[in-house]
């Protein structure tokens, strides 16, 4: 938060600094896949992920990117703020079924995201991250939160972790469901978001099965899926 001592990587980078930067990164690299012209060829089809289109999978990795500019236009909320680990420990969506309220809004959001077509939704994006380049670094770490939240809020700078696991995560799934390679990621990138993930995987499934999946593959459980 503002006002304190900055702690620092290896390279002598701030760690806020960091993780602004990656996220540019990833937010560029997500940019040029949605303008990939598989993409536009699959727009309709169904994506990787049950009951959501290409079209709408596209329209939900694009939020990643708006969703930035939105909380930083957005008042500083009064609820209190929470690490990023308990913001992943608070949301109810970790696990729910497909049928939720939620998951079903998710899959609508997408879709009207992405409504004007494959050509708008590229530009925009590509637009978007250009403005965040001029505006991101230089914005405080305040408090911020979105209106499906319980009563807390996150720093800026967790909420742009969250969003760089999002963007990661959601670019494999667009380039899978459309035929592509996955993008490839600075490495602190994915090291940010196998640390979150490991995270959520500890509390969903326990210690023991973790530690089997990741070194004793004859014990190890089916599945230790964080989400």
């Amino acid at each position: 938060m503002t006002g304190q001592t900055p702690t620092y990587n290896e390279r002598g980078t701030s760690k806020v600094t960091q993780a602004r930067e990656l996220y540019l990164s990833v937010a560029d690299t997500a940019a040029r896949l949605l303008a990939a012209p598989e993409v536009a060829d699959r727009w309709r089809r169904p994506s990787s992920l049950a009951k959501l289109s290409v079209q709408g999978l596209a329209g939900h990795l694009a939020g990643q990117v708006f969703f930035v500019p939105a909380v930083l236009a957005d008042p500083v909320p009064t609820e209190p703020a929470v690490s990023i680990h308990e913001y992943y420990a608070r949301v109810s969506w970790i696990g729910s079924d497909l049928n939720t309220p939620f998951n079903q809004a998710i899959r609508s959001g997408g879709e009207e995201e992405a409504s004007e077509g494959p050509a708008a939704l590229a530009e925009r994006v590509a637009a978007c991250v250009e403005e965040l380049r001029a505006t991101l670094p230089a914005s405080p770490d305040r408090p911020v939160r979105r209106p499906t939240w319980g009563p807390w809020s996150i720093s800026l700078d967790d909420f742009i972790t969250s969003r760089l696991l999002e963007l990661v995560l959601h670019s494999d799934d667009l380039a899978h469901s459309v035929g592509l390679p996955t993008p490839q990621f600075p490495a602190p990138a994915v090291e940010t978001v196998v640390d979150l993930l490991s995270r959520i995987a500890l509390r969903r499934h326990g210690a023991t099965n973790v530690l089997r999946a990741l070194s004793r593959s004859e014990r190890a459980p089916l599945s230790i899926s964080a989400f």
